[in-house]
């Protein structure tokens, strides 16, 4: 059995993110870890101008404060659960990473969007370049699909 003292959940607060926390308390829970929950604001290159970028450079504390502020308001279901938040800037694949070798993380629990072909290659796979470049085990949760869509 793996001995995992620390989970990283990387969020961009969607509703598969979501889906993929709860995975993620319920095995803190069961390991009696600690859980980090990280969200990467994303930059681009010089030429290329991100919204979160565009409001940092209008209102940086602002900016930052609702973010943290929309951080903290995901909560566990379960009390027992530890959770620490933390909010990065960067290309985000890299920033988790970085998160789970700083913290020493044993697992990361990320959500996949599920998609495929074109919009796939545009707008690439997080999750996929996370499980590539992650030296610890990546648990990558994809969302059950709610019956309408079956």
């Amino acid at each position: 059995m793996l001995n995992i003292t620390c989970i990283l959940h990387p969020t961009d607060f969607s509703a598969h993110s979501d889906h993929a926390f709860r995975l993620a308390c319920s095995l803190a829970r069961d390991h009696h870890s600690r859980l980090i929950v990280l969200h990467v604001v994303a930059t681009l290159g010089p030429e290329q101008v991100t919204v979160g970028q565009a409001m940092t450079e209008l209102e940086p504390e602002g900016y930052r404060t609702r973010l943290q502020e929309e951080l903290r308001q995901i909560e566990s279901p379960d009390p027992r659960v530890r959770i620490e938040y933390q909010l990065a800037e960067g290309d985000p694949p890299a920033e988790i990473v970085r998160a789970a070798s700083v913290h020493r993380c044993g697992l990361i629990v990320l959500a996949t969007h599920g998609r495929t072909g074109l919009q796939r290659f545009l707008m690439g796979s997080v999750a996929e370049q996370v499980t590539r470049k992650a030296s610890c085990p990546v648990l990558t949760v994809k969302s059950p699909v709610p019956l309408a869509e079956h």
